[in-house]
């Protein structure tokens, strides 16, 4: 079931997958998919199996294994508009999760924000290794801070050539600044959301 955010007049649709331990309801969801749409894309959210029962209970839940969570965003794309250019991306999990359906389904890109890249504190843990298989694009749009991948650690991996990382001034994995930046969090995440509509409409 998709929550839809529409644009006036979209140019691209963006299915965006929640993170590990926040639904499609969370601030940075809603107010994404907000500055999106203000921008011409209409931005589809839902949430995985194990987050609704999540919330059903009223208690956290982990997530569910990859292929689980694979299979229902596969399936969540079958609600989409046929007649608008189809984008996938996430937040953290969600947008690994993009980047893994993306190797096997047709999209026009993919758009990560705060791409885990491995776990806090597990550098040797690495979370790349599907990358050479991607049949699209994928925009990383990723905090200077980031603990799940920092810009100096970021910058040595062999990412190819279809990879293209974003930084955000200052921002930790939900792309969130420090006061003493002088940056705000809707400044930071107005950014990305300009960074990400520039990359769909430079796909189509």
């Amino acid at each position: 079931m998709i929550n839809w955010v529409n644009a006036d007049k979209p140019i691209a649709q963006l299915i965006l997958a929640h993170g590990a331990g926040a639904g499609m309801d969370s601030e940075f969801m809603v107010t994404m998919a907000n500055n999106l749409a203000k921008l011409g894309v209409t931005v589809g959210l839902f949430d995985f199996e194990y987050m609704q029962q999540a919330k059903l209970e009223g208690k956290k839940r982990p997530p569910q294994r990859a292929p689980k969570l694979l299979a229902y965003f596969e399936s969540i794309l079958a609600e989409v508009d046929a007649n608008l250019p189809l984008f996938i991306g996430g937040k953290s999990m969600g947008g690994r999760m993009a980047s893994m359906l993306a190797c096997e389904q047709s999209v026009k890109g993919v758009v990560a924000f705060g791409y885990p890249f491995h776990p806090p504190g597990k550098p040797e843990k690495l979370r790349i290794e599907h990358f050479p298989d991607l049949k699209a694009p994928l925009a990383i749009i990723q905090g200077e801070r980031d603990t799940f991948g920092k810009k100096y650690e970021v910058e040595s991996y062999p990412v190819c050539d279809n990879v293209h990382t974003f930084w955000i001034p200052d921002g930790d994995h939900s792309l969130v600044p420090r006061k003493a930046s002088g940056l705000t969090q809707l400044q930071n995440w107005q950014t990305a959301a300009e960074i990400a509509s520039q990359f769909i409409a430079k796909q189509l």
